[in-house]
This record gives structure tokens, C-alpha cells and sequence, in this order.
């Protein structure tokens, strides 16, 4: 799987296991923070926390993710990963 940067995705960012489980995976880059995605989704039912926590290990470096809310009875999951530099930012004025 390629890694996107700025979310310009494709297939090239998108996987699919043997056993149908499909991985998305994206990064938002800026000059003061970066935002990590990766979505998770399986035609015939939600994805288990077993196979999220092991290809969130793989795939978010450096920050922990967080589930996003969803919709009831949908079989996709997303979790983002935000890391800041506040030193980078500007000040609010």
C-alpha cells in the first residue's frame, strides 16, 4: 500500500485482506500539524477491535488514535490520529 500525503486518494492507498477486510489510509500534512486517518470496512459486518488495533499499530506512527463516531449499523469504522506543533503555529491575535 502507497501512503497519501494531503489526502490525494486512490486506489494506490486502499487495501484489501485476504479475509475482505478493507484498509484505507491517509495523511493531511501542513506546516504546523498532521492529521493521520485510516478507515476500516467489511461488506458483511463491522470490523472487530482486534483487526483495527492491529493495523492502527502498523499504520498510525507517533500519535494515538481515536475512533470517530458513525452511524448505527454501519460496517465501516474511522479513526484519526491529530498531532500539532504549537510552536509552528501562528499567534492568535
Amino acid at each position: 500500500m502507497k501512503l497519501p500525503v494531503n489526502r490525494r486518494v486512490d486506489e494506490t492507498h486502499h487495501v484489501v485482506t485476504e479475509d475482505g477486510l478493507s484498509v484505507w489510509y491517509t495523511i493531511q500534512v501542513s506546516p504546523h500539524s498532521r492529521i493521520q486517518e485510516a478507515i476500516f470496512e467489511r461488506p458483511d459486518r463491522m470490523p472487530s477491535d482486534d483487526e483495527c488495533a492491529h493495523w492502527l499499530r502498523l499504520l498510525i506512527a507517533g500519535a494515538d488514535a481515536v475512533e470517530a463516531p458513525g452511524l448505527p449499523g454501519a460496517m465501516t469504522r474511522r479513526f484519526e490520529a491529530f498531532e500539532r506543533s504549537p510552536e509552528l503555529e501562528a499567534p492568535l491575535a
